[in-house]
């Protein structure tokens, strides 16, 4: 049996409206690195994604069936 470490309190404490304050603030700051870094990380995303002739991008769920021809609809059938 593996013992259960008790969950530390935060070494500082902060109001609910400063937390609100500082996750505006960081978030601030990730939405302008990425704004000012965007090409560099499309690059680095692109880099490591697979090929596409690799991964098909659309799983066959279901047999193919050959396409039928469509009928023509009369006045009376609609």
């Amino acid at each position: 049996m593996t013992r259960r470490r008790k969950a530390k309190p935060p070494e500082y404490a902060v109001s609910d409206e400063a937390a609100a304050y500082i996750a505006d603030a960081l978030m601030e700051l990730a939405l302008q690195f990425e704004a000012t870094h965007f090409s560099q990380i499309r690059s680095y995303y692109q880099s490591i994604a697979p090929s596409p002739s690799t991964v098909s991008r659309q799983l066959d769920l279901f047999e193919k069936h050959p396409r039928r021809k469509r009928r023509k609809r009369t006045t009376s059938q609609i």
